[in-house]
C-alpha cells in the first residue's frame, strides 16, 4: 500500500533536503524522496528549490546555514556546484559535475555525482545477469549524462566503448577529456559494424524524449543477446526500446536510473538506504 499519512507533521528537529535548479517544477525528486520519507517514517522534508543561476552560490550557502542536510543539484547548476564544494568524490571529479551536495556538521560541503551509480544499479536490478566486461558497449551522446555513463562503464570493466554523437567533434572532445583508450569514437549515424558484437547499447541523448525528434538507428547488426537501454523515461518505452524489443533484445527503461541515483543522497541525509521497488516506480509515474 502506498504510504500516505495526511496528519504527518514536521518537528523542530526535522532533517531538511531538496533539489536546486532552474526550473525544478518538472522534477520528480520531491515525489520520490517524499515517498521514502513517508515509507520509513522519517521526520524530514525534501522540497523543490527553484534558484536562478546567478543566485546559486548565495542560495547554497544559505541552505547550509539554515541547517539543511543537503541538496540535489540539477541542470544547469551541476557544474556550478563543483567549485563551491570543499571536498569532491572521485567520481564527481572525473565526471566534472556534482548532483548531490551534503552539508557536514562542521559546515563543509561534500560534492558527489550519483548519475553513473544510478545507471549501473538500474541495469543490475532489471538485468541481474549483466556482465559489463563481457563485450563492447555502444553509447550514444556526448553530454553530461553521457560522461557519467562512460565513467561508470569504464569502472565496471567495459573492454571497449564505441561512442557516437550527432556532432562528432563533441564525442572526440569528450573521449579526449576522459582519456581512456577503451573509448573509440564512431560515426553517426551508426553503421552496422558499429553495433556488431556489442553486448550493450545505451542512449544518453534526448532523442526519443517527449517533444524531441525520434532517434533514428539501425540495429540490424546488433546481437539479439545485447541489452538495450535508454536513460529517457518520458516516454517510458521509447522508440529505441520498442525497436529492440521487437527484434528480441532484452531492454531496460530509464526510470530506474532516476530512482537509484537518489539513494546515496537519501542515505547520507536521512540515514537509511532506501529500496527501489515496483510500488515506488508506480507512485513516481502516477499523475496524482
Amino acid at each position: 500500500m502506498t504510504p500516505r499519512n495526511p496528519y504527518r507533521t514536521l518537528s523542530g528537529t526535522s532533517r531538511l533536503a531538496g533539489v536546486m535548479g532552474w526550473p525544478v517544477s518538472h522534477s520528480k525528486s520531491p515525489r520520490l524522496h517524499g515517498y521514502w520519507l513517508a515509507k520509513y517514517g522519517i521526520d524530514g522534508c525534501y522540497m523543490p528549490l527553484p534558484v536562478e543561476p546567478e543566485n546559486f552560490q548565495a542560495a547554497l550557502i544559505s541552505l547550509r546555514n539554515l541547517g539543511f542536510s543537503g541538496v540535489n543539484v540539477t541542470i544547469p547548476q551541476k557544474e556550478m556546484a563543483m567549485p563551491e564544494c570543499d571536498e569532491l568524490s572521485d567520481r564527481a571529479r572525473r565526471i566534472g559535475a556534482v548532483n548531490t551536495v551534503t552539508f557536514s556538521k562542521d559546515g563543509r560541503m561534500w560534492g558527489d555525482n550519483t548519475d553513473g551509480y544510478g545507471f549501473i544499479e538500474n541495469l543490475r536490478q532489471e538485468a541481474p545477469d549483466i556482465a559489463f566486461a563481457s563485450g563492447p558497449a555502444v553509447v550514444l551522446g556526448a553530454g553530461g549524462a553521457c560522461r557519467a555513463v562512460l565513467v561508470a562503464l569504464l569502472d565496471e570493466g567495459s573492454p571497449e566503448i564505441r561512442l557516437a554523437n550527432r556532432t562528432r567533434k563533441r564525442a572526440e572532445d569528450l573521449a579526449k577529456e576522459i582519456n581512456d583508450p577503451r573509448i573509440k569514437v564512431v560515426d553517426w549515424p551508426l553503421a552496422p559494424e558499429a553495433v556488431a558484437g556489442a553486448s550493450l547499447v545505451v542512449n544518453t541523448t534526448s532523442l526519443g524524449m517527449v517533444g524531441q525528434p525520434k532517434l533514428e538507428i539501425d540495429l540490424a547488426g546488433l546481437p539479439q543477446t545485447a541489452l538495450v537501454t535508454d536513460i529517457v523515461y518520458a516516454p517510458l518505452m521509447t522508440d529505441l526500446l520498442l525497436q529492440a524489443k521487437e527484434r528480441g533484445n532484452p531492454i531496460v527503461d530509464g526510470l530506474g536510473m532516476l530512482l537509484h541515483q537518489a539513494r546515496p543522497g537519501f542515505h547520507r541525509w536521512f540515514g537509511i538506504d532506501p529500496e527501489v521497488t515496483q510500488e515506488l516506480r508506480d507512485f513516481v509515474l502516477s499523475p496524482d
